[in-house]
């Protein structure tokens, strides 16, 4: 026997509803059943509390025991299984290669908190004028409290003996005057040394200034370097640095580097990886620099201590790497292409002399080093596996867009292949609640004429 439509079993289910309401309404099951215009109005409501009751019913049903799944079709063409295969297998090659193996996407990461501490090493001997003097750490280090940022004095101009007094400005060409009108008295130039007393005077052909006195003169840096054996400083770098996510601290002291290896050890890339020091000629040389130009006007250096940490493996695995760089300019420009070469600052010494108040002016030049520390550890975890996965699998359904749309557009058989992939159905018009509501009146009206 052949199974009913929809439509027809839907009014068939409505009309045993609608009998079923009306017994009930004849058996004073539904309250405010008097009058014909109150049964049929109790009427109506049964029917839609049944059939909501039928509908919730249904659909919780359906809900927990029923399974959809989508209808898949197995097409038999070589191009177009040759061009899902590859791009499946680049998608493959994706997940695997650069998400699992270069970005190691199944571990999470922390970076890492670090301290610096350094300490310089060695003397240095200058005779200038006839005066010997040795400089030791507490000279050329500036400042001296051991932080990851300093300056190591490698050449200097020294200006003894100034006093706040009145003097020429220096006659190097930015300060010339030819009369006292073009000294204003109390203004200063930009390129001067202090304030104008108004006079020009005739033997330098310059402005009278009040200033420390006499004005420096750094017209001639010293070459060679003052402090050019500076080169064999040493530097001692402790660093220590802990991940809080993994409660990890690690020191840049590894297993094996030991009291008795750091008294002979010096850093080399090769032979020496791990030593903590750095010979300063060493330092400048592998940033790409020459120690020797450098330390006649100055420069900066940075050194990187990088921490990559794989904490899947043994922790022993997870040591510091240095690199050094040249912020100083780039190697390969001579000096007369930079607008400012070098680096530099002055300070001064004062002190008292027959009651009156001198001090002596340094310019220095050196070599400004900043250690910068970065660090980053991975461990795994279940969190972003499963969403590297998922997102793999995701991408993965590109291959099946790509031949779908070369099935259903590009090849000769196009049609056949939409008629195999969708189900064209049509759904017959339902008879409305309402309606049968209708008829079944009219056909009361008939049967039971007032």
């Amino acid at each position: 026997v052949k199974s009913l439509p929809r439509s027809l079993s839907l009014s068939l289910s409505l009309r045993d509803d609608r009998r079923i309401c009306e017994k009930t309404v004849r058996q004073g099951k539904c309250q405010h059943s008097r009058g014909r215009r109150t049964s049929h109005r109790n009427t109506s409501t049964c029917i839609i509390s049944s059939k909501m009751k039928s509908y919730i019913t249904e659909a919780l049903s359906n809900f927990f025991f029923e399974y959809e799944t989508p209808r898949q079709v197995l097409v038999r063409n070589r191009r177009v299984g040759v061009v899902c295969r590859l791009i499946q297998l680049g998608v493959l090659a994706y997940i695997i290669g650069w998400v699992f193996i270069y970005e190691k996407g199944y571990q999470t990461t922390d970076i890492a908190i670090g301290s610096v501490f350094t300490k310089m090493k060695g003397v240095a001997y200058t005779e200038i004028s006839g005066e010997e003097r040795v400089w030791d750490v507490s000279d050329y280090v500036y400042p001296d409290q051991g932080g990851e940022s300093f300056v190591i004095m490698t050449n200097f101009i020294i200006t003894d003996g100034q006093t706040q007094s009145t003097c020429p400005e220096l006659p190097d060409g930015k300060n010339t005057c030819s009369s006292d009108t073009d000294c204003t008295k109390g203004q200063f130039k930009r390129t001067g040394n202090g304030h104008m007393t108004g006079k020009c005077v005739n033997t330098t052909k310059t402005c009278e200034i009040m200033s420390w006195c006499p004005v420096e003169d750094d017209r001639e840096i010293p070459n060679p370097p003052l402090l050019s054996v500076a080169e064999n400083f040493t530097l001692f770098i402790k660093n220590s640095i802990t991940f809080p996510a993994f409660g990890v601290v690690r020191s840049n002291l590894v297993e094996g580097v030991d009291q008795n290896y750091i008294k002979k050890c010096l850093y080399d890339p090769d032979e020496h990886p791990l030593c903590p020091i750095f010979r300063l000629g060493d330092i400048i040389r592998l940033s790409g620099f020459n120690f020797s130009q450098m330390a006649g006007v100055g420069g900066a250096i940075g050194i990187l201590i990088e921490w990559e940490c794989n904490l899947d493996l043994r922790l022993q695995r997870c040591i510091p790497k240095y690199g050094f760089h040249g912020l100083y300019g780039n190697a390969k420009e001579g000096e007369s292409s930079q607008a400012s070469v070098g680096y530099n600052f002055r300070t001064a010494k004062y002190y008292m002399e027959d009651k009156v108040e001198k001090r002596t002016l340094m310019k220095i030049f050196g070599i400004r080093i900043d250690i910068v520390v970065h660090g980053l550890a991975r461990k795994f975890d279940i969190i972003p596996t499963l969403t590297a996965i998922g997102s793999g699998v995701g991408i993965f359904g590109v291959a099946t867009v790509v031949c779908d749309l070369v099935l259903l557009n590009l090849v000769p058989k196009k049609d056949f292949y939409k008629n195999m992939k969708f189900k064209y159905t049509t759904i017959q018009d339902e008879v409305p609640v309402i309606q049968l509501d209708k008829e079944d009146q009219e056909k009361s009206q008939t049967e039971n004429p007032k």
